[in-house]
This record gives C-alpha cells, sequence and structure tokens, in this order.
C-alpha cells in the first residue's frame, strides 16, 4: 500500500510512524522510570537501613522497646500499633464507605447526590493535620470523660484508629461511589424488573461487577492509614513500650519517625531507616495479597 501512495502520502505516512514509535517508546520509557524509582528507593531504604538490621539481627524486629538513649531499638512497638491502627480504621470505615456509596448511588434523591458526592470529595482534601488537631481536642477528651475505664488519657491506639477511619472514609467512598456508577443502568432494570430488591441489586449486580474498583479504594484508604504521620502522631499517645492492647498508648512506624528523625544520627538514624523499610515492606505484602485475592475472586465467578 506504501508503494502505490503518492510521494506526499508516503512522506506523511513515515512521520505517522515515527510518531507512533516515539510515543511507544516513551510511554515504555515512563513504565520503566516507576520501575526504576521504585528499585532506588527501595535500596537507599535497606543500604541505609542495614547497619541497624546488621547490629540488632531478627531482635530488631522482637525487641518490645525503643530506648535511644540506651542504643535499644526495636521495631515490635511501632509494627504492632500501625497494624493495630490500620486494622481498626480499615474495619470502620469499609461498611460506611460502602453504605454511604449505596445511598448515593441507589437511593440518594436526584437533587442531593452532586452535593452530597461533592462534600464527599472535599472531605479527602482536608490536610491530615487538621484531623490530628481535633482528634486531641475533641475526640480524645470525648472518650476519656465517657469512657475513662478504657480510655484513661483519651489518646491511644484505638483513638488513632478512629481518626483514620475518618480519614479514609472519603477516599474509599468516592472510588466505590464512581465505580458503581458504571453499572450500566439496563442492569440495573433488569434485576429490579425481576422483582429484586435495592440490597440484591446492589449485592448480585452491582458489587461482583465493579469488586476490582472496591478492593482498588480498600487499598487506597489502606495505603493512606498504614503511612499516616501527623494525625497518629497527635493522637496515639507516642509511647515507645510494646503494650499488647488496642485501647492504650502507642507508637506507630510513621509517627515514630516523624518524632525522632530530624534530631536523629549515627546508629539511631539507621533504626528509623530501617522502620521505613519495614513500613515499605508491610505496604508492599499488603498489595500482593489483594492481588492475590482478586485473582482468586474472578476464578471463582461463573464465566
Amino acid at each position: 500500500m506504501l508503494l502505490d501512495a503518492t510521494p506526499g502520502e508516503q512522506a506523511a505516512l513515515r512521520r505517522e510512524h515515527r510518531r507512533d514509535r516515539f510515543f511507544e517508546l516513551s510511554t515504555r520509557g515512563f513504565a520503566l522510570l516507576v520501575l526504576v524509582l521504585l528499585a532506588t528507593i527501595l535500596g537507599s531504604l535497606i543500604v541505609s537501613g542495614w547497619p541497624a538490621l546488621a547490629k540488632f539481627g531478627w531482635g530488631f524486629f522482637t525487641e518490645d522497646r525503643w530506648a535511644a538513649n540506651l542504643n535499644r531499638f526495636g521495631a515490635l512497638p511501632a509494627i504492632y500499633g500501625t497494624l493495630v491502627t490500620s486494622a481498626i480504621a480499615v474495619a470502620i470505615a469499609v461498611p460506611v464507605s460502602l453504605g454511604i456509596a449505596i445511598f448515593l448511588t441507589e437511593k440518594c434523591p436526584r437533587a442531593l447526590r452532586r452535593p452530597l458526592g461533592t462534600t464527599v470529595e472535599l472531605l479527602a482534601g482536608v490536610p491530615s493535620i487538621i484531623y490530628g488537631m481535633w482528634g486531641v481536642e475533641v475526640l480524645a477528651p470525648f472518650l476519656q470523660s465517657h469512657f475513662p475505664s478504657l480510655f484513661p488519657a483519651g489518646t491511644g491506639l484505638t483513638t488513632a484508629g478512629l481518626i483514620l477511619a475518618v480519614m479514609i472514609i472519603p477516599f474509599i467512598t468516592a472510588i466505590t461511589r464512581d465505580v458503581m456508577q458504571t453499572v450500566p443502568p439496563m442492569m440495573r432494570e433488569s434485576a429490579y424488573g425481576l422483582g429484586c430488591t435495592t440490597w440484591e441489586v446492589t449485592r448480585h449486580v452491582i458489587f461482583p461487577s465493579v469488586k476490582a474498583g472496591m478492593v482498588g479504594g480498600v487499598i487506597l484508604g489502606l495505603g493512606r492509614a498504614l503511612g499516616e504521620t501527623m494525625a497518629v502522631t497527635f493522637v496515639i499517645g507516642n509511647n515507645l513500650f510494646f503494650n499488647p492492647t488496642i485501647t492504650g498508648q502507642g507508637t506507630s512506624i510513621a509517627a515514630l519517625i516523624a518524632n525522632q528523625f530530624p534530631e536523629a544520627d549515627g546508629l539511631q538514624r539507621s533504626a528509623l531507616l530501617a522502620l521505613g523499610l519495614m513500613l515499605f515492606v508491610i505496604t508492599f505484602i499488603v498489595l500482593a495479597l489483594a492481588r492475590v485475592m482478586l485473582n482468586r475472586m474472578d476464578q471463582r465467578a461463573p464465566k
């Protein structure tokens, strides 16, 4: 076909071919750049945190105390606090977010859908430090005065989990609502025509169609909960001793790094960077498990 074209057409086709090739190479380069950046971050964390890992070995992960003045650096309190607060946040945020998304897409009056949806999206843009200030000024005193036996100081792991839940609800809600709106109206109408209730339509028609997007929203919220710093620092109590409880005070990886990194040097700095590596690994494991769960759901789904 190129041989039958006029010289002008051949030149135009060659230009289009060069543009397509440039586009292909540039997009491939951007994709590789992400992998290079990821490998660079991981490598720098390993190199910087290796002195602490080499000195303490597995004891770095099992030591129940973090005391910089004694050169005792145990990551267990921070790891435990990170996992517990994130688990509390997800356990609270997921059902609330799904309920809000279902209401906005299925039951909310049309005149209120846009204002309420915009409000949810605006909540996602509130700075985290504002949530932390609200937690320490309002939520913590409320818990201390109404539940003194559970929250003697008001602050603690559960308080931090509640703050994180409030922070990630807008993210999960917005993503879930958006993916639910992608379901074709004909599918809904067909299910309602067969006599299904709103819950049956949601459970058996909408959720199976958008499960990947919903899981993605939950993972996005969990990722923010795992790495949140300032809001957690305000309300978690920053106790550097391991306390196997869900209401007592503790710390998290991000909060511990934020509190000590500016003044840290030597072995303490290496230990904090090793904590950053741990947070990186935890996040990667969570994402991998989510991918495995999605694959299993796809395999079990009827063809």
